[in-house]
């Protein structure tokens, strides 16, 4: 059972974004409790004309964090309540 304290992220992804895997891995090194929730873009072209040339994104709450960013950035995103 996850604590409830761990912080809820979506990360928008596509199908063999390797950028994406590597997202996920910096979110897991640094809450390794976060719940994330993967939205695959090419579900929505909406998503598709927000996301595409950005992907990966995480986002929390009304904040996104854009590619590129490394594990200082994951830090001070899932710092903020």
């Amino acid at each position: 059972m996850p604590r409830t304290d761990a912080p809820q992220l979506t990360l928008y992804t596509t199908l063999g974004c390797h950028l994406c895997e590597q997202a996920e891995e910096l979110v897991r090194t640094v809450r390794p409790d976060a719940r994330l929730h993967a939205v695959d873009i090419a579900e929505d072209d909406m998503l598709i004309a927000e996301y595409g040339e950005r992907i990966p994104v995480l986002r929390r709450g009304d904040r996104e964090l854009g590619w590129p960013f490394g594990l200082l950035d994951v830090s001070a995103l899932l710092a903020d309540p």
